[in-house]
Protein backbone atom coordinates (compact mmCIF):
# COMPACT_ATOMS: atom_id res chain seq x y z
CA UNK A 1 0.00 0.00 0.00
CA UNK A 2 1.37 3.46 -0.85
CA UNK A 3 0.55 5.85 1.64
CA UNK A 4 0.53 9.75 1.38
CA UNK A 5 0.57 12.25 4.88
CA UNK A 6 -0.44 16.09 4.12
CA UNK A 7 -3.30 17.95 3.02
CA UNK A 8 -4.48 17.06 -0.40
CA UNK A 9 -4.76 20.77 -0.90
CA UNK A 10 -1.37 21.19 -0.80
CA UNK A 11 0.04 21.30 -4.79
CA UNK A 12 2.78 18.64 -3.81
CA UNK A 13 0.73 16.34 -2.54
CA UNK A 14 -1.87 17.18 -5.13
CA UNK A 15 0.65 16.09 -8.19
CA UNK A 16 1.56 13.31 -6.39
CA UNK A 17 -1.41 12.25 -6.24
CA UNK A 18 -2.73 12.75 -9.88
CA UNK A 19 0.39 10.62 -10.90
CA UNK A 20 -0.52 7.74 -8.78
CA UNK A 21 -3.69 7.87 -10.46
CA UNK A 22 -2.38 8.38 -13.78
CA UNK A 23 0.07 5.16 -13.04
CA UNK A 24 -3.65 3.41 -11.76
CA UNK A 25 -1.37 2.75 -8.39
CA UNK A 26 -3.97 2.31 -5.41
CA UNK A 27 -2.80 4.74 -2.04
CA UNK A 28 -4.46 6.18 1.01
CA UNK A 29 -4.59 9.76 1.89
CA UNK A 30 -3.83 10.52 5.53
CA UNK A 31 -5.50 14.19 5.55
CA UNK A 32 -3.57 15.44 8.22
CA UNK A 33 -6.23 18.84 8.37
CA UNK A 34 -9.51 16.46 9.42
CA UNK A 35 -8.46 14.76 13.12
CA UNK A 36 -7.68 10.90 13.04
CA UNK A 37 -9.68 8.92 15.54
CA UNK A 38 -6.93 6.78 16.81
CA UNK A 39 -3.86 4.88 16.48
CA UNK A 40 -1.92 1.99 17.37
CA UNK A 41 1.49 0.97 17.24
CA UNK A 42 3.41 -2.69 18.12
CA UNK A 43 6.54 -3.74 17.64
CA UNK A 44 7.07 -7.68 17.83
CA UNK A 45 9.98 -9.20 16.67
CA UNK A 46 11.41 -6.85 14.97
CA UNK A 47 8.19 -6.08 12.83
CA UNK A 48 5.91 -3.25 13.11
CA UNK A 49 2.30 -3.36 13.24
CA UNK A 50 -1.00 -0.91 13.93
CA UNK A 51 -3.46 1.10 12.36
CA UNK A 52 -4.89 4.29 12.54
CA UNK A 53 -8.37 5.21 12.04
CA UNK A 54 -9.33 7.90 9.67
CA UNK A 55 -11.83 10.62 10.27
CA UNK A 56 -14.42 8.97 8.86
CA UNK A 57 -14.03 5.75 10.19
CA UNK A 58 -11.47 4.01 7.82
CA UNK A 59 -8.79 2.04 9.56
CA UNK A 60 -5.38 1.78 7.66
CA UNK A 61 -3.27 -1.35 8.62
CA UNK A 62 0.15 -0.07 8.63
CA UNK A 63 1.88 -3.05 8.71
CA UNK A 64 0.35 -3.09 4.88
CA UNK A 65 2.58 0.35 4.27
CA UNK A 66 5.20 -0.63 1.89
CA UNK A 67 5.94 3.50 0.69
CA UNK A 68 4.88 6.85 2.27
CA UNK A 69 4.96 10.58 0.62
CA UNK A 70 5.00 12.87 3.74
CA UNK A 71 4.46 16.62 3.94
CA UNK A 72 4.23 16.91 7.68
CA UNK A 73 2.35 19.51 8.74
CA UNK A 74 0.86 20.60 12.31
CA UNK A 75 -2.16 19.25 12.61
CA UNK A 76 -3.50 21.53 15.54
CA UNK A 77 -3.58 24.27 13.17
CA UNK A 78 -6.82 23.03 11.24
CA UNK A 79 -9.92 24.58 12.15
CA UNK A 80 -11.41 20.92 12.25
CA UNK A 81 -8.94 20.17 15.41
CA UNK A 82 -9.86 23.39 16.82
CA UNK A 83 -13.57 22.75 17.01
CA UNK A 84 -12.91 19.29 19.11
CA UNK A 85 -13.34 18.57 22.66
CA UNK A 86 -10.51 18.48 25.23
CA UNK A 87 -10.89 14.46 25.03
CA UNK A 88 -11.02 14.42 21.22
CA UNK A 89 -7.83 16.68 20.79
CA UNK A 90 -5.67 14.36 23.21
CA UNK A 91 -7.36 11.03 20.95
CA UNK A 92 -6.25 13.43 17.41
CA UNK A 93 -2.75 14.44 18.83
CA UNK A 94 -1.84 10.60 20.42
CA UNK A 95 -2.59 9.21 16.94
CA UNK A 96 -0.63 12.27 15.05
CA UNK A 97 2.67 11.13 17.68
CA UNK A 98 1.78 7.49 16.78
CA UNK A 99 1.70 8.05 12.89
CA UNK A 100 5.41 10.31 12.85
CA UNK A 101 6.86 7.49 15.07
CA UNK A 102 5.91 4.92 12.57
CA UNK A 103 7.18 7.10 9.86
CA UNK A 104 10.37 7.30 11.66
CA UNK A 105 10.50 3.63 12.85
CA UNK A 106 8.73 1.78 9.19
CA UNK A 107 11.28 -0.38 6.74
CA UNK A 108 9.00 1.00 4.12
CA UNK A 109 9.88 3.75 1.75
CA UNK A 110 9.86 7.49 3.44
CA UNK A 111 10.59 10.64 1.47
CA UNK A 112 11.30 11.58 3.30
CA UNK A 113 11.90 10.70 7.15
CA UNK A 114 11.75 13.75 9.76
CA UNK A 115 15.50 12.73 11.01
CA UNK A 116 16.17 12.66 7.67
CA UNK A 117 15.52 16.26 6.80
CA UNK A 118 16.68 17.67 10.34
CA UNK A 119 20.06 18.93 8.54
CA UNK A 120 17.48 21.68 7.04
CA UNK A 121 17.17 22.92 10.86
CA UNK A 122 20.02 24.90 10.90
CA UNK A 123 21.41 26.47 7.64
CA UNK A 124 24.90 26.84 9.04
CA UNK A 125 25.11 23.16 10.30
CA UNK A 126 23.64 21.93 6.53
CA UNK A 127 26.02 24.33 5.12
CA UNK A 128 28.80 22.19 6.75
CA UNK A 129 27.35 19.47 5.48
CA UNK A 130 27.44 20.43 1.96
CA UNK A 131 31.06 21.35 2.03
CA UNK A 132 31.80 18.27 3.21
CA UNK A 133 30.10 16.75 0.36
CA UNK A 134 32.65 18.50 -1.96
CA UNK A 135 30.24 21.66 -3.14
CA UNK A 136 31.35 25.06 -3.04
CA UNK A 137 29.27 27.12 -0.61
CA UNK A 138 28.96 31.24 0.07
CA UNK A 139 31.38 32.69 2.70
CA UNK A 140 29.10 32.68 5.36
CA UNK A 141 28.74 34.58 8.68
CA UNK A 142 26.31 33.86 11.82
CA UNK A 143 26.06 36.53 14.34
CA UNK A 144 24.13 39.07 16.41
CA UNK A 145 27.26 41.06 16.47
CA UNK A 146 26.51 44.42 14.45
CA UNK A 147 30.74 45.03 13.86
CA UNK A 148 31.37 41.64 12.26
CA UNK A 149 28.91 42.48 10.25
CA UNK A 150 30.22 45.86 8.79
CA UNK A 151 33.73 43.77 8.66
CA UNK A 152 32.27 41.32 6.78
CA UNK A 153 30.67 43.36 4.03
CA UNK A 154 33.98 45.20 3.97
CA UNK A 155 35.55 42.26 2.53
CA UNK A 156 33.00 40.64 0.45
CA UNK A 157 31.38 43.76 -0.84
CA UNK A 158 27.64 42.87 -1.60
CA UNK A 159 25.63 40.81 0.90
CA UNK A 160 22.81 39.21 1.66
CA UNK A 161 21.00 38.19 5.02
CA UNK A 162 18.56 35.45 5.55
CA UNK A 163 17.09 32.90 8.51
CA UNK A 164 19.43 30.43 9.81
CA UNK A 165 16.70 28.33 10.94
CA UNK A 166 14.20 26.06 8.96
CA UNK A 167 11.83 28.81 9.10
CA UNK A 168 11.31 30.38 5.20
CA UNK A 169 12.78 34.04 5.17
CA UNK A 170 13.40 36.09 1.97
CA UNK A 171 16.53 36.70 1.22
CA UNK A 172 17.15 40.18 0.70
CA UNK A 173 20.62 42.39 0.13
CA UNK A 174 21.96 44.07 3.03
CA UNK A 175 21.96 47.55 1.40
CA UNK A 176 22.00 51.02 3.40
CA UNK A 177 18.29 50.37 4.31
CA UNK A 178 18.99 47.39 6.22
CA UNK A 179 22.70 48.66 7.50
CA UNK A 180 20.66 51.37 9.35
CA UNK A 181 18.59 49.00 11.59
CA UNK A 182 21.83 46.80 11.73
CA UNK A 183 21.63 46.78 16.07
CA UNK A 184 18.19 44.73 16.23
CA UNK A 185 20.50 41.88 15.29
CA UNK A 186 21.67 41.82 18.77
CA UNK A 187 18.26 40.23 19.98
CA UNK A 188 18.62 37.33 17.56
CA UNK A 189 21.99 36.07 15.60
CA UNK A 190 21.43 36.52 11.87
CA UNK A 191 22.56 34.82 8.98
CA UNK A 192 24.72 36.20 6.08
CA UNK A 193 26.54 35.65 3.06
CA UNK A 194 28.50 37.02 0.68
CA UNK A 195 26.27 37.76 -2.86
CA UNK A 196 27.63 35.36 -5.66
CA UNK A 197 26.10 36.71 -8.98
CA UNK A 198 25.05 33.80 -11.44
CA UNK A 199 22.30 32.13 -12.48
CA UNK A 200 19.86 30.67 -10.28
CA UNK A 201 19.56 26.95 -10.44
CA UNK A 202 16.76 25.07 -8.36
CA UNK A 203 17.63 21.01 -8.90
CA UNK A 204 14.72 18.74 -8.11
CA UNK A 205 16.52 15.32 -7.13
CA UNK A 206 13.76 12.40 -7.27
CA UNK A 207 15.71 8.50 -6.80
CA UNK A 208 18.49 8.78 -9.75
CA UNK A 209 16.65 11.58 -11.79
CA UNK A 210 17.09 14.56 -11.66
CA UNK A 211 15.25 17.86 -12.98
CA UNK A 212 16.92 21.37 -13.49
CA UNK A 213 15.74 24.68 -13.57
CA UNK A 214 16.61 28.08 -14.42
CA UNK A 215 14.87 30.55 -12.78
CA UNK A 216 15.19 34.24 -13.65
CA UNK A 217 13.90 37.30 -11.98
CA UNK A 218 14.54 40.84 -11.21
CA UNK A 219 14.80 40.52 -7.76
CA UNK A 220 17.56 38.39 -5.47
CA UNK A 221 14.90 36.11 -4.41
CA UNK A 222 13.32 35.03 -7.25
CA UNK A 223 10.68 32.89 -4.92
CA UNK A 224 9.32 36.50 -4.16
CA UNK A 225 9.14 37.93 -7.70
CA UNK A 226 5.80 38.91 -7.90
CA UNK A 227 5.19 36.97 -10.74
CA UNK A 228 7.76 37.99 -12.91
CA UNK A 229 9.68 35.10 -12.47
CA UNK A 230 10.79 33.16 -15.79
CA UNK A 231 11.49 29.33 -15.29
CA UNK A 232 13.14 27.42 -17.55
CA UNK A 233 14.16 23.96 -17.64
CA UNK A 234 18.08 23.88 -17.76
CA UNK A 235 20.51 21.07 -19.05
CA UNK A 236 22.70 20.55 -16.00
CA UNK A 237 26.20 19.18 -16.77
CA UNK A 238 26.11 15.31 -16.51
CA UNK A 239 28.88 15.34 -13.36
CA UNK A 240 27.08 18.04 -11.64
CA UNK A 241 23.55 15.71 -12.03
CA UNK A 242 25.84 12.92 -10.77
CA UNK A 243 27.05 15.22 -7.81
CA UNK A 244 23.46 16.31 -6.79
CA UNK A 245 22.03 12.58 -6.92
CA UNK A 246 25.12 11.97 -4.43
CA UNK A 247 24.38 14.66 -2.35
CA UNK A 248 20.70 13.70 -1.73
CA UNK A 249 21.45 10.03 -1.02
CA UNK A 250 24.35 10.92 1.20
CA UNK A 251 21.75 12.92 3.61
CA UNK A 252 18.85 9.85 3.01
CA UNK A 253 16.88 12.02 0.93
CA UNK A 254 14.91 10.45 -1.73
CA UNK A 255 13.70 13.34 -3.27
CA UNK A 256 15.34 16.75 -2.10
CA UNK A 257 15.37 20.31 -4.05
CA UNK A 258 19.03 21.70 -3.91
CA UNK A 259 19.73 25.39 -4.61
CA UNK A 260 22.79 26.27 -6.76
CA UNK A 261 24.32 29.02 -8.21
CA UNK A 262 26.11 29.02 -11.65
CA UNK A 263 28.61 31.47 -11.35
CA UNK A 264 29.74 33.87 -14.14
CA UNK A 265 33.48 31.90 -14.04
CA UNK A 266 31.38 28.66 -15.24
CA UNK A 267 31.65 27.29 -11.27
CA UNK A 268 29.04 25.85 -9.33
CA UNK A 269 27.75 27.09 -5.53
CA UNK A 270 25.39 25.42 -3.20
CA UNK A 271 23.50 27.26 -0.98
CA UNK A 272 21.07 24.44 0.17
CA UNK A 273 19.17 21.31 -0.18
CA UNK A 274 15.14 21.95 0.94
CA UNK A 275 14.52 18.25 1.95
CA UNK A 276 10.57 18.57 1.45
CA UNK A 277 10.59 21.06 -1.36
CA UNK A 278 7.61 22.67 -2.97
CA UNK A 279 8.68 21.29 -6.67
CA UNK A 280 4.60 21.65 -7.41
CA UNK A 281 5.26 25.32 -9.06
CA UNK A 282 8.61 23.93 -11.28
CA UNK A 283 6.53 21.28 -12.27
CA UNK A 284 3.71 23.87 -13.67
CA UNK A 285 5.55 26.19 -15.31
CA UNK A 286 8.18 23.76 -16.91
CA UNK A 287 5.89 20.50 -17.44
CA UNK A 288 9.32 18.58 -16.32
CA UNK A 289 7.49 14.91 -15.02
CA UNK A 290 9.09 15.41 -11.09
CA UNK A 291 5.55 14.01 -9.77
CA UNK A 292 5.87 11.46 -12.28
CA UNK A 293 9.60 10.62 -10.85
CA UNK A 294 8.28 10.83 -6.89
CA UNK A 295 5.27 8.35 -7.86
CA UNK A 296 7.62 5.77 -9.90
CA UNK A 297 9.53 5.81 -6.51
CA UNK A 298 6.91 4.87 -4.72
CA UNK A 299 5.38 2.37 -7.31
CA UNK A 300 8.95 0.93 -6.80
CA UNK A 301 9.56 -0.07 -3.12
Amino acid sequence: MILLVGSPEEGPIACVTAALDRAGAAHVMCDLSQPMQGAHLLGVGGQLTGWFCLRDGREVDLGGVRAVYARLLDHSRFPAYRHLSHDQRCVADNAHGVLTTFLELTDALVINRTSAMGSNRSKPYQIGLIRELGFDVPPTLVTNNPDRVRAFQARHGRVIFKSASAVRSIVTELDDAAMSRLGAIRACPVQFQALVPGMDIRVHVAGEQVFATACKSPVIDYRYSGGEAVLEPFDLPDDMAGRCVAMAQALDLPVAGIDLKQRRDGGWTCFEVNPSPGFSWFEHATGQPISDAIAALLIAA
